[in-house]
């Protein structure tokens, strides 16, 4: 049982401070906020101990003794007792930009990890323990922090977490999708920090990534990543468990069906989502099951071969929400179905989502009318599952579903996958090339407009991706790709000059960052298998740049899939190309005005050279 010492010395702190501000009026106010504040404190402390204790004495829950949940079928059990699990769940993941948390999380991030402050999720604990809640939902972690107090005193508490393996600078973008050595390397950095404790119940590898038909190529990379973190979490020795890998969709109704299918319809099931969340919006106010779609979706999953749940619901059209909705989803028309779900969210923000608001100074937790209403709804929840025993084994083993059919509406080539990144290959890449590129551009733009300059003069198509078309430097990181490209664009310009140490200082903005590389890539034993396949590419980079000049204005630039800007598809350099066209016929006489103009003056100076050199 987790437990606060009381300190027996403060009383005599509040006699000190009062004999100290008698007769002082502006001490007196200070005096009185300290009480009050000191008095809150207090009162938090109290709270929490009595929540924790109830709920403990309640369902006899030790953190050493927390059974992990596992996924047997298309349902969560609890591995111990063998009891189905539905998810009484709630977002938990505080903004920086209204939060007084953001101070005192203190990481430097652009995030904050809730799970990684102890003074966070013990002020949040009694109101989440208040709520009936079960699960927390954690969008972003700091994998480089402690984790311990607060997954233990949540698993004290019997509440488990679903946590994203994003942040918000590294993930998978829908409009320029990549799955490469950086993402790879901060997914399993959160799998390696926080697997490990019993109550973390699974992984998202993406929360809508694809959002409509005009990005569905970015689901393939969500999909590769799923496929190589359950590897990873198979492989783990740290991990005593497998653990669940999933995703995240939103809810539109052009792909829905689709995202549905092919996160499921792997003949190898090691490609395949262990459990899929869609973030449900379709229930306002007082709908109904009928009325608010519920149905509709509950029948389309009807036969789904993993567990499926909202990972996100709360529709806030009507203001409170009464979270009639929970009534639904808890009730045996959707419980066959339906593995419960997380309320959006626990925090108040701009968005007005919360059901508790924290105050900006004190960071003094106020509940919102919200918050009575989920905490009714979810206390009188009562779903009534199956057992694992109840589930048939043939029946548990995953079937794969039907592939969407390509369209117009729908691009990914069924199992045709990005590789997976090779960490060897593209550290090798830095160590061989001749031009390296300083890591970490200032700005993400800097990188953008290195790229549309480099591949205007070199073939970009293997460090790209697209529709199924991996190149072969394509999972390696920005850096490592723009070493790639500038090496053989100086291989382009060299290629008649011998042993030259002079890079191309490419500069964007107030970056410069190339410089020569002294390292004899042939000599380091772990990158000889890459050396002479690396030397011939760039070797041949004259060769192919000369192919992919453009011979007219409407010839298509290679896009790289990760610049966040389109290139310029010619329309840059048209002034400039329209120029070379006037120059002289192959002759060497002139075929146009301008020419005819420049030989006249040309002439013209001469005549007065010569005439000034005789007079001299």
């Amino acid at each position: 049982m987790y437990t606060y010492p009381f300190d027996l010395k403060i009383e005599q702190k509040i006699r000190r401070k009062r004999k100290e501000y008698k007769g002082n009026t502006k001490k007196k106010k200070k005096m009185k906020t300290f009480k009050n504040h000191l008095g809150t404190t207090l009162l938090r402390i109290v709270l929490l101990n009595s929540c924790m204790f109830a709920r403990a004495r309640a369902e006899d829950v030790a953190s050493a003794d927390l059974p992990p949940i596992e996924v047997f079928g298309n349902k969560f059990f609890n591995s111990e007792t063998g009891e189905q699990f539905f998810m009484k769940g709630i977002a938990y993941q505080p903004s920086t930009g209204e939060s007084p948390d953001y101070i005192s999380s203190m990481s430097g991030k652009k995030y904050i990890d809730p799970m990684a402050n102890p003074n966070i999720c013990l002020r949040d604990l009694p109101y989440l323990v208040k709520l009936g809640v079960n699960t927390v939902r954690v969008y972003s972690v700091d994998p480089t922090s402690n984790h311990d107090e607060c997954m233990n005193v949540f698993a004290q508490n019997g509440i488990y977490v679903l946590f994203d393996l994003s942040e918000p600078d590294i993930s998978i973008s829908r409009e320029a999708p990549g799955w490469d050595v950086t993402i790879f390397d901060r997914y399993k950095s959160v799998v390696d920090s926080v697997g490990p404790y019993a109550n973390t119940l699974g992984f998202f590898a993406g929360n809508e990534v694809t959002t409509d038909k005009t990005n569905t190529l970015a689901a393939s990379f969500v999909k590769a990543s799923v496929r190589d973190i359950k590897k990873h979490v198979r492989e783990h020795a740290a991990l005593s468990r497998i653990i669940p890998v999933g995703y995240s969709s939103n809810d539109d109704p052009d792909v829905r069906d689709q995202l549905a299918a092919y996160f499921v319809c792997d003949t190898d099931n090691n490609n395949n989502v262990d459990f899929f969340g869609i973030n449900m919006y379709e229930w306002c106010g007082y709908s109904s099951f009928v009325g608010s779609g519920y149905r509709e979706r509950t029948l389309e999953f009807k036969n789904y071969p993993v567990p499926v749940f909202f990972s996100e619901f709360g529709c806030n059209k009507v203001r409170p929400r009464p979270f009639t909705e929970v009534e639904a989803l808890f009730s045996p028309l959707m419980t066959n179905v339906w593995s419960g779900g997380l309320v959006y969210m626990y925090f108040e923000e701009a968005n007005q989502y919360g059901v508790v608001s924290v105050d900006i100074t004190s960071g003094d937790v106020k509940e919102l009318p919200d918050f009575e209403h989920l905490q009714k709804e979810y206390n009188k929840a009562k779903p009534k599952g199956v057992t694992k025993d109840a589930i048939n084994q043939d029946d548990a083993i995953h079937q794969a579903s039907k592939c969407p059919d390509n369209s117009e509406m729908w691009v990914p080539k069924n199992n045709i996958l990005p590789p997976t990144p090779n960490f060897d290959k593209c550290a090798c890449l830095t160590k061989m090339a001749p031009c390296v590129v300083e890591q970490n551009l200032p700005r993400k733009k800097d990188y953008s407009k290195m790229f549309e300059y480099l591949c205007g003069k070199v073939d970009c198509s293997e460090i790209s991706s697209s529709k199924g078309v991996y190149g072969e430097y394509s999972d390696c990181s920005l850096d490592q790709k723009l070493t790639y490209v500038v090496s053989k664009f100086y291989y382009s310009l060299n290629s008649q000059k011998k042993n030259n140490e002079e890079c191309p200082q490419i500069t964007s903005g107030t970056f410069s960052g190339i410089y020569f590389n002294q390292l004899n890539g042939n000599s380091i034993s772990s990158c000889k298998p890459y050396f002479d396949q690396l030397k011939n590419k760039f070797e041949q980079s004259d060769d192919a740049a000369k192919t992919n000049k453009r011979k007219n204005k409407n010839e298509t630039l290679v896009q790289p899939a990760f610049s966040p800007f389109p290139l310029n598809n010619g329309k840059k350099d048209e002034k400039k190309t329209s120029n070379k066209q006037l120059s002289n016929s192959a002759d060497g006489t002139c075929q146009n005005t301008k020419c005819l103009k420049r030989m006249v003056i040309i002439s013209l100076f001469t005549a007065v050279l010569g005439a000034i050199l005789i007079y001299i």
